[in-house]
């Protein structure tokens, strides 16, 4: 088989596939093609589609073909009833908590939020949004939870490192339609990493320099004796005051 009917084949397996499809998968199927011929096809077909208005894109893990943003607009009057029935906001805020301190249970999420979320958890669980990854080694050895490859593929992320550290998201939030989205997504959220670095800052610098000991008595004699100081003042003031008026 020749380099260009490897393309071919390969362009023909991506677009059939529903999911996004691995390079394990495909090399599993053109078996007799090296994984370096394969990884290579793929580069050339990515490039052989950059003039047009499909792209091939690696998402969660695997390849797929998407239509490019800039044709965004026309092509989301096409899914304006999927656009409608996209995840609540409570579902988002469980999901982007999730995302960023995964493994975690559901007795600290909805710490977090705030509310319950078992409800939200379960619709997630039946989106095959998130999974259980384990359960928690302390008191009640809760259930743990983690996003799944499902996930990246909502998103269009390949990896669970693509998303967007608090800085980022602080800088999309100042802009347009798109961190509009983002504005969905809970304070403590977006400040789990700047707030871990900060306690962890703070913690060091505690142990480093300690604080003084605390002293109530010596904080008592103090004002005791500023008053006092306070009062001998005013009673000199007084004193002048009488004989400037003799």
């Amino acid at each position: 088989m020749d380099k260009q009917q490897i393309k071919l084949v390969l362009e023909a397996l991506i677009f059939a596939s529903d999911t996004p499809i691995t390079l394990k998968q495909l090399n599993s199927i053109l078996a007799e093609i090296t994984i370096d011929a394969i990884e290579e096809a793929l580069r050339e077909l990515k490039n052989d589609y950059e003039p047009r208005a499909l792209m091939l894109k690696k998402v969660a893990g695997g390849y797929q073909f998407t239509t490019k943003s800039d044709y965004a607009e026309w092509v989301s009057q096409m899914f304006e009833e999927k656009a409608r029935s996209r995840l609540s906001r409570a579902a988002l805020e469980t999901l982007a908590i999730i995302a960023f301190k995964q493994p975690i249970s559901r007795v600290e999420v909805s710490a977090i939020r705030g509310v319950g979320s078992e409800g939200v958890i379960k619709k997630l669980l039946d989106a095959r949004l998130i999974t259980i990854s384990g359960r928690d080694s302390g008191p009640g050895r809760a259930l743990l939870f983690k996003t799944t490859p499902e996930f990246l593929h909502y998103f269009g992320i390949n990896d669970i490192s693509d998303l967007p550290r608090p800085k980022e998201v602080e800088e999309l939030l100042a802009e347009g339609e798109g961190g509009a989205l983002l504005q969905e997504l809970p304070d403590e959220v977006l400040l789990t990493e700047q707030g871990a670095k900060a306690a962890e800052q703070a913690a060091a610098e505690n142990q480093q320099n300690p604080a003084a000991p605390e002293n109530p008595a010596a904080d008592t004699e103090s004002r005791d004796s500023a008053a006092t100081s306070a009062e001998e003042n005013a009673g000199e003031t007084k004193e002048a005051a009488d004989n400037a008026t003799q």
